[in-house]
Parts: C-alpha cells; sequence; structure tokens
C-alpha cells in the first residue's frame, strides 16, 4: 500500500484518460462534496453530463466552483481527464489566485483496461482512438509537471498501484493552530546580540551557555515560547551569535521562528548567488567569515527552512515578518511569501532610495491578531488589531516583545546606535502611522455591504440597507457603544402545532430538540416583562478602566436594540441594589472579576412599553367594550322580534368574548410603578465577566447562581422557575407539558425551552439556542382578540418560520462572538462589529409577532 502525502488545503487534479478510474477513485478516498467533476458540470449546464459541445460552458461552471471552494479554505478535488497543458494551466492558475498548492495525481491506465472500461458504459459511445490519444497526450507531459506548477506529482502506474493508493492529509507548515501559548513574540533583531540577551532576561528566560561562554539557549518561564518575527541578522555586532542562540532555543522547544528579507537575501549570498552586499549584509558576511564551515551551513539550511507566517493559538494569533491580510492566513504561495517578507508596496520610492509600503495595517480587519516587524517605528502602536514590534534596536531604538495573550510590552534601550540608517530613525511621536485607539469607531467598519466572521456560524452577511437602518438607531436612540458590548438575539419560535385548539405547544419544541440529538432540555418561565441586558462594574472606577467614558455611571441597563430603559438615576438605583447583592453573595471573589454582564428580563412589561399599552392594546379593548354591547343588545332585540340573525348574534358574542379576554390577557402585564418600587429583575444568565464567557456552562449553572442573588433581595430580585425534560422520555415530556399547561392556565406567557447544556452543537451545526412556546391567552395580545376563531388558526398555522428561525441562529452566533472578543480584551471596535451586525439584522423583513 502506498501512502500519498497531500495538504490538508490544496487544489488536488486527476488526471488520466477516459476510463481511467477517475470518479471511482475521487470517490473512495475524496468526501461527497470535495470532488468537481466535468462531467457533473456538463449535465448541469445541457441536461448530459456526455454532452461535449456543452464543454466550455461546463468548465467555466468547474472553475467558479473551484474558486468559490478554495476561497472558503476547503480541500477540492477536479474530476476530468485534464491530459493537456492548457487544460492543467487554468487550474494551477485558480490554486495561484487562492493561495494554496496545487497537486496532481496522474491514474496511468494502460489503453486496452481503459478501453474495455468504456466498453461496458452505453454512454461512452466513442472509440478507441480517443482513449490512446489521452494516453499519449497524458505520457508526454509527465517530466513537465513540475514545470508547470505543481507542488506535488503522483503518478500511480497500473491498476495495482491505483487500487493500493492511500492519502495523507498532512497540515501546512505554517499551520501551529495548536500550539496555545503564553507567547513573547520578538521584534526586528538584527544581530544586536547584547540586546536580546537583556530582553529575555527581562522577560524571564535563564540563559544556557557553551563551554566558550556563548548563549545558545534560553529556558522559558512558565511554559512560555518565544517567537522571533525574523530579521534576526545584519547591521548589529554580533549576527552569528543572534543565530546561535535563536537557533538553539528552537531546537530545545523553546522558541519558533519566522525568516525576514535579510534572512532571505543571506541565504541567497551564502548560495553564491548574485545579490547586492548593502543594508547590513556586508557585516554579516564578514562576522560569518571568521565562523566554521560547517556552521555557516548550518545556519543557511535553517533560514531557508523557516515557513513564510505561522499561524498560532487556534488562529487568534498570526506572525509574519512584514505583517500579513486576512486573505493570506494559513496560506501557501509564492504571492504569500513575498507579503509576508517584504509587505505590499506602492511600486514607488522615497528620498531615501527605500520603497514606499502599502499601510495594510490600516484597512485590516480580520479576526486574529498580527504581529509584524520590519519597518521601524519608535512606539508600537496597536492598529486595527495588529502591532509592529520592530522599534529601530539597531539604530538606537528599543528591542521589544509583547506578551501573549496578555498584550504587555516589554522592552530594552539599545546600547548604542549600531547603525547608521539610511533614513533618519524618527524620534517617538514624530512618525505618522495609521495608528487607531482601541475605542475609536470608523464608519467604514459598519456601512454598506458587510460579512462578520464567528467561531461558531461562519460568515453572517448584512445587507447594506440593514446596515443603514441599524446605524439611525446605535446613532440616534441607543447608548454610546461602550455600553453595549453585546445584544441579545431574537428567539426562534416552536413550530406550528397541529393541535386544533392552539397554535403553539412544547410537543413540538421537545421533538425538535430530540431530532437534534439533544437528550436534555430545561424549560424556563417567560416572565411578563422585557428582555435586559445588564453590565454591572464595581464602582465607576472599573467602568471608566473597563468600558471608558469619564462620568460616574457603574454600569447600564439597556434594551435588545441598547436603549436605556431607565433615566440614569433609577438606573444607578437598581445597579446599587445588584452591586449589593453580588457584594453579599461573594460573586465579585468566585468569578474573579470586577465586572459581570447578565441576561435578564425586567418587570413589568409596560415599563417599556407603556405607551404601546395605551396607544394600541387598550384602545382596541375600549373600542371593543365600546361597540360590541349595543350591537349584542340591538340583536337580541331584533332577533326577539322574529328576525333570522341568530349566526350574526352568536359571532357578535364570541367576539364580545373574545375582547374580553384580550382585555384580561394584557392587564396582566402592567402594574403601576413609583420610582424602583414595583420594579423587578429576573437574571437568568451570566453571560461574561473579565477574561471569561459562560456559555460553555450549562443552564442549571447559570440559574442557581443567580438564584443565590434572589435569596438575598427577593423583592428586587425574581427567580427564573424550571423543569428539565428528557425529550426521549415520554415520561418527562409529558410532566414538560403539564407543567407548561398549568402556566398558561394561571395566565403566564409560556416558557421557553433550552438545550440544558447551553452552547450546542449537532450534526447540522449549532443548534437552536432556544425555542419560545408561547400560551393561548398571551397570543391573543399578539394576533388579535379573535385569533382562536377556527378560520383564523387555519390561516395562521401557515405562517412561515424559516426566516425567523434562521435570524435567530445568526443573532445567536454574533452575540456569542461579541462575548468571546469582549472577554479576549479585543478592542472596542471589534467587539462593536458583531453588535451592530445584530441591530442590522433586526431590521430585516420579518414577520413582528413571531
Amino acid at each position: 500500500m502506498s501512502v500519498l502525502d497531500i495538504p490538508e488545503l490544496s487544489l488536488v487534479v486527476l488526471a488520466g484518460s477516459s476510463g481511467s478510474g477517475k470518479s471511482t477513485f475521487a470517490a473512495r478516498h475524496f468526501g461527497r462534496f470535495e470532488v468537481v467533476s466535468s462531467d457533473f458540470c456538463r449535465g448541469l449546464v445541457s441536461n448530459d453530463e456526455n454532452d461535449q459541445s456543452a464543454s466550455k460552458a461546463a468548465f467555466a461552471m468547474l472553475n467558479h466552483i473551484v474558486g468559490v471552494r478554495l476561497a472558503a479554505g476547503l480541500l477540492t478535488v477536479v474530476d476530468a481527464t485534464n491530459v493537456t497543458p492548457e487544460a492543467r494551466r487554468q487550474l494551477v492558475s485558480l490554486a495561484r489566485a487562492h493561495d494554496v498548492l496545487p497537486v496532481i495525481v496522474v491514474l496511468d491506465v494502460p489503453v486496452p483496461v481503459a478501453v474495455a472500461r468504456n466498453a461496458q458504459r452505453p454512454d461512452r459511445d466513442f472509440g478507441a482512438h480517443v482513449v490512446k490519444r489521452h494516453h499519449d497526450q497524458l505520457r508526454r507531459s509527465l517530466k513537465g509537471l513540475r514545470r508547470e506548477g505543481f507542488r506535488t506529482v503522483h503518478v500511480l502506474r497500473g491498476v495495482d498501484e491505483i487500487e493500493a493508493a492511500t492519502f495523507r492529509r498532512e497540515r501546512l507548515l505554517n499551520d501551529h493552530r495548536d500550539l496555545t501559548g503564553p507567547f513573547d513574540v520578538i521584534g526586528d533583531v538584527h544581530g544586536c546580540l547584547p540586546e536580546l540577551v537583556r530582553l529575555l532576561g527581562e522577560l524571564g528566560y535563564r540563559p544556557v551557555l557553551d563551554p566558550e561562554g556563548r548563549p545558545v539557549d534560553a529556558v522559558p518561564p512558565d511554559g512560555r515560547t518565544a517567537v522571533f518575527v525574523g530579521d534576526l541578522v545584519d547591521r548589529g555586532p554580533d549576527s552569528p551569535g543572534v543565530l546561535r542562540l535563536v537557533m538553539g532555543m528552537e531546537r530545545a522547544g523553546h522558541a519558533l521562528a519566522v525568516p525576514g528579507n535579510h534572512e532571505n537575501k543571506l541565504v541567497r549570498a551564502l548560495d553564491g548567488r548574485n545579490v547586492t552586499v548593502s543594508h547590513g549584509l556586508e557585516t554579516t558576511l564578514e562576522q560569518l567569515g571568521r565562523e566554521p564551515d560547517a556552521f555557516r551551513a548550518e545556519i543557511r539550511d535553517w533560514m531557508d527552512g523557516l515557513v513564510s507566517h505561522l499561524v498560532l493559538d487556534g488562529g487568534r494569533l498570526v506572525v509574519a515578518h512584514a505583517g500579513l491580510k486576512e486573505a493570506y492566513h494559513g496560506r501557501a504561495s509564492g504571492r504569500v511569501r513575498s507579503f509576508a517578507l517584504y509587505g505590499d508596496t506602492t511600486g514607488e520610492t522615497d528620498e531615501f532610495g527605500l520603497p514606499v509600503r502599502y499601510p495594510w495595517a490600516r484597512d485590516y480587519r480580520g479576526r486574529a491578531m498580527v504581529l509584524y516587524g520590519h519597518t521601524p517605528t519608535p512606539e508600537p502602536e496597536w492598529v486595527n488589531n495588529t502591532m509592529c514590534l520592530d522599534t529601530g534596536c539597531v539604530f538606537g531604538g528599543r528591542l521589544t516583545a509583547l506578551r501573549y495573550p496578555e498584550r504587555e510590552l516589554v522592552q530594552v534601550d539599545a546600547e548604542k546606535v549600531w547603525y547608521e540608517p539610511a533614513k533618519p530613525f524618527p524620534v517617538a511621536g514624530s512618525q505618522d502611522l495609521p495608528t487607531r485607539a482601541d475605542d475609536e469607531l470608523d464608519l467604514a467598519d459598519v456601512l454598506g455591504r458587510r460579512s462578520v466572521k464567528t467561531a461558531y456560524h461562519g460568515h453572517v452577511t448584512i445587507r447594506e440597507e440593514s446596515a443603514a437602518g441599524a446605524l439611525e438607531v446605535m446613532s440616534r436612540f441607543a447608548l454610546h457603544p461602550r455600553w453595549l458590548p453585546y445584544l441579545p438575539p431574537t428567539m426562534a419560535p416552536v413550530a406550528t402545532s397541529k393541535r386544533a385548539d392552539v397554535l403553539e405547544h412544547p410537543v413540538e419544541a421537545f421533538a425538535a430538540y430530540a431530532e437534534s440529538g439533544v437528550a436534555e432540555v430545561i424549560c424556563e418561565e417567560k416572565h411578563m416583562g422585557s428582555r435586559a441586558v445588564v453590565l454591572l462594574c464595581r464602582d465607576a472606577q472599573v467602568a471608566r478602566r473597563r468600558f471608558g467614558g469619564n462620568d460616574e455611571r457603574t454600569g447600564v441597563v439597556y434594551t435588545r436594540t441598547g436603549r436605556a430603559f431607565l433615566p440614569e438615576d433609577l438606573t444607578e438605583g437598581l445597579l446599587a441594589r445588584l452591586r449589593t447583592a453580588v457584594d453579599a453573595t461573594g460573586l465579585w471573589t468566585e468569578l474573579g472579576s470586577d465586572w459581570l454582564l447578565l441576561d435578564a428580563e425586567l418587570l413589568p412589561w409596560s415599563l417599556k412599553a407603556e405607551s404601546l399599552l395605551v396607544g394600541q392594546y387598550a384602545a382596541v379593548g375600549a373600542a371593543a367594550r365600546s361597540a360590541l354591547p349595543p350591537a349584542l343588545d340591538a340583536l337580541a332585540a331584533a332577533r326577539a322580534r322574529g328576525l333570522d340573525v341568530d349566526a350574526l348574534l352568536d359571532r357578535t358574542a364570541a367576539r364580545a368574548a373574545n375582547s374580553a379576554r384580550y382585555a384580561e390577557a394584557y392587564r396582566r402585564y402592567r402594574w403601576d410603578v413609583d420610582g424602583l418600587t414595583g420594579v423587578q429583575l429576573a437574571p437568568f444568565q451570566l453571560l461574561a465577566s473579565e477574561g471569561a464567557t459562560w456559555h460553555g456552562r450549562d443552564h442549571a449553572w447559570h440559574l442557581a447562581l443567580l438564584d443565590r442573588l434572589v435569596t438575598h433581595d427577593p423583592v428586587t430580585f425574581r427567580t427564573t422557575r424550571r423543569l428539565v425534560v428528557h425529550p426521549g422520555d415520554p415520561g418527562s415530556v409529558a410532566a414538560g407539558t403539564e407543567w407548561w399547561e398549568e402556566l398558561t392556565a394561571a395566565g403566564g406567557e409560556g416558557m421557553v425551552v433550552k438545550p440544558l447544556a447551553n452552547l450546542t452543537r449537532g450534526a447540522q451545526g449549532l443548534v437552536q439556542p432556544g425555542l419560545k412556546v408561547r400560551g393561548r391567552e398571551y397570543l391573543r395580545i399578539i394576533y388579535g382578540p379573535d385569533y382562536t376563531e377556527p378560520r383564523n388558526l387555519d390561516r395562521l398555522r401557515e405562517r412561515g418560520l424559516g426566516r425567523k428561525r434562521s435570524m435567530a441562529l445568526r443573532e445567536y452566533a454574533l452575540g456569542l462572538e461579541a462575548l468571546e472578543r469582549l472577554a479576549a480584551g479585543e478592542p472596542l471596535w471589534r467587539v462593536h462589529e458583531p453588535v451592530f451586525a445584530v441591530l442590522a439584522l433586526e431590521s430585516e423583513p420579518v414577520d413582528p409577532r413571531l
């Protein structure tokens, strides 16, 4: 059995004559969606897989599909004959355009075997001469496949070799997502060995010396790893010493490194190639001239083997010498390597003869933090979650390291100016950097059609018109974005019930979760209030330090659209009560945080919706009470006179009864409050705290934690009643149904059914975080007094739920993304991006009654 290695992100091109078994081979070794077949594409455009006249359109479609998959970072296999250089050239170009490695697998089957196979297929009516032509064309190409651009070439000769082949998918050399740190990322050293030794000492690394007293390793503290951004050599006093130390650290597992443009040039010089000996290379070559040949060979091979960039910590950190835009992260091509080594230049040179570099970081919007060097700057500054760590040590500046994930800078001053720069090294503060403060927001981040990348649901697209609507709400009505680290998602409704008398019923919720493989759900009482998010800080100083501003606020209580529920004085009063309860229950210490973000319900509903109750619901009730009793009296009198009005009288009586139930239903959601007297908060989930998100903890944990607040102050806080149900157990389902019937019969709104485990993934991805099951009488408020009439219920059963459910999942994923970014300490504009996207989705055309 032969094992064929292929990169796990690559374009795999199958090549072979008709009848060589490519489709069978592809189906055996690759996934159903990984293979793109030219025959299938012919069928799509002509309804006939063998219609050769449709080949041009078919290959246009094939190339488009391949491009879309490669752009998404998916391994893709092309199943076509691919026997001519022209056919393969297009595919190599596609791979290069998407910065993935092209691989070719040749199935070299003897002509008689291929002809015999074709003869067994009635749809293959061409002669043996076609197979022979394919075979000859492919044979002539074999020696030149690498020259065509294929990085890996596998040739399988004969049926036995093809049958015995298996594939092994290898991670790209830049893929170190399994390494989670912590890291100490060190900027351009440029031969400054004394400063490097001092910096490692400041970082807590213990030096290891060889018998000659030279540093050959540095042992890190607490399992940390040093990461060097390149340009270790040239200009400084001891480039060989720097290489000796860094190579030793890497061999010992204490360091990682990427190449800089100076290492790239040094390799070419050591190979004897024609390079211009300048910009400090002359210094390094002179220093290496005093070293043994074996050492020069060792450093040459080590530098040549360095990978253009490193993707670390699950993709959250990228290190490249000159930086790297997001489209190149985790990709492999000459273009990616060139960008990583040299950055993006405008093609111009400045007055000092140096290339003018395009400020790529100014446009960066990626999820990963990018750390780099290359262009010396007096002060390292954050630019859109990127930072340049080259602070010009060799020019008399400083050598800089960034601790990750702590985001702490550690620096040492240069001993002297080791090398006079061609361009004067600026004094700190005088440079024109494309900087961006952590709390600075930019319209470009939210305007137009946007795509927000989430960790749990891929890319979420925001339409241009939705973004415009959200911008108006955010700018005119909402709190300042620094107070809005999260917006809760809309809640998906349960599937419409098949029962004759109700529109929603818990049986459908239990069945939906059982189908998704959820073994336990929790049913939570729906309160007669409004969804509220509470951001509580321990004091005003914490609020200013963590969330910005310069006022005395200690937090906020806001709606699903980011508006304050209460005037500031009442908000502070409610937060003071909550703070007292958190103090008394010891949650600050237990959670290791001086701020908390809570999901809750604020009661009564009239606190937010008084105008809606008066202007809409009460108006309908008043009109019914005014109009229907006289109508009933008139119809009764008409019947007494012998007129046939029985049907009309019955309908009018039913409408009067429905209107009375309608008024009774909405009145439950209103009661008088005086200041905070009568106001209650029902917290049901801890969303985030300093450095932590809590969607990995089950709902029972959250509710038990927050019940401690209720125990301390049952007047201000209200518990959320709940019941755990096993969807696969009929007895448990019956108990859950009975509980819902009790809640709704007593006038309750209903319940929300959630996976007990909280964040849950199924075979199809994210599982709905909750399904609301509303009571028969509550829905009368939503759909009108007469919605329970059979003709109306039948019409409502046709309501479409798909768009609402899709929105609920997308908003849920965006909310999780915002929480993760907040807990990670990312800048405000990064946290605000998914929050704004939730608000934008809310303006999509979805029936608000669902």
